[in-house]
Parts: C-alpha cells; structure tokens; sequence
C-alpha cells in the first residue's frame, strides 16, 4: 500500500513571517535588562566596586520577578 504524506496545515503567512508576538518579545525584553544588570553587577564587582555590584546584582531577580507577575496572564485584563 502507497502512503499518503500528510501536508502541514501552518499557513505560509506564519511561515514566511520571522516577527515575534507581543508577548514573546516582551518576555526577551525582560531577559535581557535582567542579563544586563547581571554583566553590569559583575563587571562592578571585578573592578573593585563591590558595594556597587552587590546592589546592581539584587535587580537581577527584581527584574525577572517583574517580568514574571506582568506577563503572567498577558490575555487577561486586569
């Protein structure tokens, strides 16, 4: 028996279209400020400015915690 190969139903528009949801790129918005202040702290800390990067590297889970509570239900209006 020939079997018949089954054809994605994804629409050539989801496809052809690299853009990101509202969502997703408001989740790497919040990835990134928290990278940020995680390289910031570290380089504070490194060139001997550790009070410094003690405190830039608390907002590192203050950003990601932020993140998390806006972006927990993003198709609920609050």
């Amino acid at each position: 028996m020939a079997q018949i190969s089954k054809r994605s139903t994804v629409p050539t528009e989801e496809i052809a279209s690299p853009r990101l949801s509202l969502v997703n790129r408001s989740k790497l918005i919040f990835l990134a400020a928290g990278l940020v202040s995680l390289v910031l702290a570290v380089s504070l800390w490194f060139t001997g400015n550790e009070q410094q990067g003690l405190f830039v590297g608390l907002w590192v889970p203050a950003i990601h915690s932020l993140g998390a509570l806006v972006l927990a239900n993003p198709g609920v209006p609050s």
